[in-house]
């Protein structure tokens, strides 16, 4: 008998690595709802037993057993809050429950509204990236324009344009012939007096 069979403690790894980042980010987030929902059960009958003890004066919250998750979703809205799960990139999966659990810790809802606010969060989550992609549509285009622009430009520059074909004299003139510049200021303007012939 092989012991190889007894130790198949690296065999989860290989199947973890294989799957999809989708599936993974699917997974994530609906684990993160379900989590979500049994702390506002959690936190709703927390506030019950302060209501009976506050009314009652007595204190039977040993006494009392509670089952340990009463609220579930339908089928359904699972199925199009996994819907919805799929559609958000592997790279928001963090910010999203990021968002979730400061949404959920800012309202504190009922165990029947976690779900509403969760695809709410889903939803901002998709306009985000929606828009994002959109900025990068319109910075490709902006690119290949410009692109297209600038090699319209360069094709327009190989032509040499001389407006002035004069024998007025320049700095850049004497600095390409190496020739020592006159004694003149070059920021006045040169005089010549014409000569009658």
């Amino acid at each position: 008998m092989a012991l190889t069979s007894w130790f198949r403690w690296n065999e989860p790894n290989l199947r973890l690595s294989q799957r999809n980042p989708a599936d993974m980010v699917v997974e994530t987030l609906m684990m993160e709802l379900s989590w979500q929902m049994k702390q506002a059960e959690k936190q709703q009958r927390e506030k019950e037993n302060e209501y009976r003890k506050i009314k009652t004066g007595v204190d039977y919250s040993w006494l009392v057993s509670h089952p340990k998750h009463s609220y579930d979703i339908s089928p359904v809205e699972r199925l199009q809050l996994e819907d919805s799960c799929s559609t958000i990139h592997p790279s928001y999966c963090g910010p999203v429950i990021l968002r979730f659990r400061q949404m959920v810790s800012e309202y504190e809802p009922e165990v029947q509204e976690v779900p509403r606010l969760f695809r709410a969060v889903l939803q901002e989550a998709s306009e985000k990236m929606k828009e994002e992609e959109d900025a990068k549509k319109l910075a490709r285009q902006w690119n290949t324009k410009r692109a297209m622009s600038l090699s319209l430009t360069t094709f327009k520059s190989r032509a040499r344009i001389y407006p002035f074909m004069s024998d007025i004299k320049t700095i850049s003139e004497d600095v390409e012939r190496e020739v020592e510049p006159t004694r003149r200021v070059w920021s006045m303007p040169e005089f010549r007096t014409t000569k009658d012939d």
